[in-house]
C-alpha cells in the first residue's frame, strides 16, 4: 500500500499537466483559427 503513497502525487501531477497542456493547445489552435479569418476578411474588404 505504500507504494500508492508514493504514485499518487506524481499521477495527479501529471493528469494536472495533461489538462493545462490540453487546455492551452486548444486556445491556441482557438486562436490561430480566428487570426485566420480576420485576416480572410481583411483581404476581402480590400479588393
Amino acid at each position: 500500500m505504500e507504494y500508492l503513497a508514493v504514485l499518487i502525487p506524481s499521477a495527479g501531477v501529471g493528469t494536472l499537466f495533461y489538462f493545462v497542456m490540453r487546455a492551452l493547445f486548444n486556445v491556441d489552435r482557438s486562436e490561430r483559427e480566428a487570426l485566420a479569418r480576420a485576416e480572410e476578411e481583411a483581404g476581402r474588404e480590400k479588393q
